[in-house]
């Protein structure tokens, strides 16, 4: 393995919402990983996912910090211009949790319910609905990040298996990470579904309460890749290896426990999260993980759940190409080729069956269209 030697112009640019698990590319640049693999690593803070996907597009951003399912809707052309983008590393696992108003809360806790556990949850807020639709009232309104996130994802899953209809019981809207609190503060919405420290942030300001981490729904998958354009990739195959090592430090050294004080200063600072550290430090307690060692890979399985969620929610129609598009956009093999290891095989889809929380249907990543015609049974 051999450090990637730069020169005055080998910079990368990387664009990234101000959440958490942005934490290997910030690690990456703060404490010199980036530097010493010969990267000169620009970040650049960007509000919305929408700004994300169109400032990589059109070249603007050379890699971008992506919600999971974002590079694989650009490779099917869902909601977007079709593109070819990769995901050769996932950069945090956890985080995500859902988190309602406080009335709403309250009237959660009326029903008599155990609202701490999940499911039981979901059958307070269908009682909540169905009470509202009898009496004529408008629908609850929840909002998530975007339409291609495990968090909308999550957000369906949990209320499918509540027994409420996505599409029709509720409003499900999309509304910006930073903008969430603000949203749930003024009224706007009853609850959302985003990554930290946005959840606990609400819970500080007494704006709203947790009311349980996404890990329920879905533990394993990867929330966040870094996502790129492929021909990108394949032209500059030398300083991606280099910043897929210096990620791979950076993760490792964000999920070291003696480092995350320094790390909940570094991502507090104004450029990144701007917020109270102390709040970042109480996030990270909630179990996020970034490095390989604690599971965080962008494996083709993961992958396959995300494109069995845009078919089941109707994004897409399963076909065989579109499932072939998506197992070639996770490239696990390029991280394993950067870190000088026998690379992965990119057609070795994990066949063990996972069974998601919250549901007896087991997950098939080889039988998509079977997993999805068993959910809608």
């Amino acid at each position: 393995m051999s450090t990637f030697k730069s020169s005055s112009s080998d910079i990368i640019q990387a664009g990234f919402i101000p959440l958490i698990d942005c934490a290997p590319l910030v690690i990456a640049k703060e404490k010199g990983f980036a530097k010493q693999e010969g990267i000169n690593l620009k970040l650049n803070r960007e509000v919305s996912w929408a700004n994300i996907r169109d400032r990589l597009n059109v070249g603007q951003f050379d890699v971008a910090h992506m919600l999971a399912g974002m590079p694989i809707a650009a490779n099917l052309g869902i909601g977007q211009i079709k593109t070819h983008q990769i995901a050769p590393i996932a950069l945090g696992r956890g985080g995500n949790a859902v988190t309602v108003s406080k009335p709403l809360y309250s009237a959660l806790n009326e029903t008599g319910r155990n609202i701490q556990d999940a499911l039981a949850a979901g059958q307070a807020l269908r009682k909540i609905l169905e009470d509202r639709r009898d009496k004529g009232q408008d629908p609850l309104t929840f909002a998530m990040v975007f339409p291609f996130s495990n968090h909308n994802y999550q957000l369906c899953h949990w209320l499918a298996a509540s027994g409420i209809d996505p599409a029709n019981d509720l409003r499900l809207i999309v509304i910006p990470p930073p903008f969430m609190v603000q949203s749930l503060e003024a009224g706007q919405i009853d609850g959302f579904c985003v990554g930290e420290p946005w959840n606990s942030l609400a819970a500080k300001q007494k704006v709203g309460e947790v009311l349980f981490p996404t890990a329920k729904v879905w533990p394993r998958g990867p929330e966040k890749v870094l996502g790129m354009q492929r021909d990108w990739a394949e032209t500059n195959s030398a300083p991606l290896s280099a910043l897929l090592r210096a990620l791979d430090l950076a993760a490792t050294w964000s999920d070291d426990g003696k480092n995350r004080l320094e790390l909940s200063r570094i991502l507090a600072r104004k450029d990144y999260l701007g917020v109270d550290s102390n709040q970042i430090l109480a996030a990270l307690q909630t179990g996020m993980k970034f490095s390989r060692g604690n599971g965080v890979e962008a494996r083709q399985e993961d992958a396959l759940w995300l494109y069995a969620q845009m078919v089941r929610w109707g994004q897409i129609s399963p076909s065989t190409e579109a499932w072939s598009i998506t197992c070639e956009t996770y490239r696990p093999d390029l991280l394993s080729t950067a870190l000088g290891e026998h690379p992965k095989n990119t057609g070795g889809i994990n066949r063990n069956l996972i069974t998601p929380p919250l549901s007896d249907i087991p997950f098939d990543p080889q039988d998509v269209e079977g997993y999805v015609l068993a959910c809608q049974r």
